[in-house]
């Protein structure tokens, strides 16, 4: 008997890491459905999708509206069947000071950012507890423990998703249930955001420190839809801005006071015509990858000894066993 096809839902599937994403679980034969709102981009995702032997169903629409990402659950289960895994990478920023934000771009990042996986967990989570099966994956960042200047609307999204994700995976639990929830916490990744994230500075955004490639972020998206880890934190920066604000949070207020604004902008002088994609899509196939390909990282051993913990452990145990050993046979001789 053929074994069923993995049938997946990508919000933000369009660009940048939902489109990376979307192009891991094509290479598995996956029926995935496409969730973003730039019809340019879903078709360049639905191509990738069928060149890697995958099914795909293009479905416009935007996150922050909750029947609509609702239907289009619904959607993909009547054309594929039951979903296994839903990934919510759909994401909205804005790059500015607090004071000099307007309060509607404020809601809207929040609307997205937020409400988004908020909407696409619920429609995933009402179809998956009944069957008690499936697996939900909120895709986060370092800036869910450590916000920083000039996104205090993307932070504060973030925060939430984590407050929001232990809230849940509480409830699944005490139910034991099967349904597995967990988040993907990601550095700075080269994605087209940068170009068509709003902002009101002079200068162009870019990434603080050099961005991961999308490729990394997918990978860690795959690796947390199959396995029951409650968290997978992408790449050495992330990891220490995390653990970074456990034990010196006052001292890396200080700090980013000092590098995080100018550390956010390019030497370019923004476009005054420069489009973004806060309430509607920039036009055109975007990819995943942005225009920092030359700087960007194409490995994490950080993230290779994340999903292989148990292995490093065996074998942090058996190099610590054999220098004992050879301690042990210094001292007799």
């Amino acid at each position: 008997m053929k074994e069923r096809r993995p049938v997946i839902v990508v919000t933000g599937a369009s660009a940048g890491v939902g489109r990376a994403v979307v192009r891991r679980f094509a290479q598995d034969g996956a029926a995935i459905g496409l969730i973003a709102r730039g019809h340019d981009g879903l078709q360049g995702a639905a191509d990738d999708v069928t060149a890697a032997g995958g099914t795909p169903l293009i479905l416009p629409l935007d996150v922050a509206d909750a029947a609509a990402v609702d239907d289009a659950a619904a959607q993909v289960e009547r054309e594929f069947g039951p979903i296994d895994i839903w990934v919510n990478a759909a994401f909205a920023g804005v790059l500015s000071r607090f004071l000099d934000m307007d309060l509607e771009d404020y809601r809207r990042v929040t609307n997205v950012t937020y409400h988004g996986q908020v909407h696409g967990t619920m429609a995933a989570l009402k179809r998956m507890v009944p069957r008690n099966s499936g697996s939900v994956v909120l895709v986060g960042s370092a800036l869910a423990y450590r916000g920083v200047p000039l996104q205090s609307a993307y932070c504060g999204a973030k925060h939430a998703i984590q407050g929001f994700h232990d809230s849940i995976r509480c409830e699944l639990l005490s139910q034991q249930s099967r349904v597995h929830v967990s988040m993907v916490q990601l550095p700075a990744v080269n994605t087209p955001q940068f170009d068509w994230v709003r902002t009101n500075l002079p200068r162009k955004p870019k990434p603080a420190s050099p961005p991961y490639q999308p490729e990394l972020a997918a990978k860690a998206v795959h690796w947390a839809a199959h396995h029951r880890r409650k968290e997978v934190v992408v790449g050495l920066p992330a990891i220490t801005s995390i653990i970074g604000d456990k034990v010196a949070s006052s001292l890396l207020d200080h700090y980013l006071a000092m590098t995080g604004i100018s550390g956010q902008q390019d030497n370019e002088t923004a476009a005054p015509d420069r489009k973004d994609n806060l309430y509607e899509p920039v036009a055109g196939d975007h990819g995943a990858h942005g225009r920092f390909d030359a700087s960007a990282r194409t490995a994490s051993p950080a993230l290779s000894l994340t999903l292989h913990r148990k292995m490093a452990m065996l074998a942090g145990a058996a190099v610590a066993g054999a220098a004992g050993l050879i301690w042990r046979a210094q001292q007799r001789g």
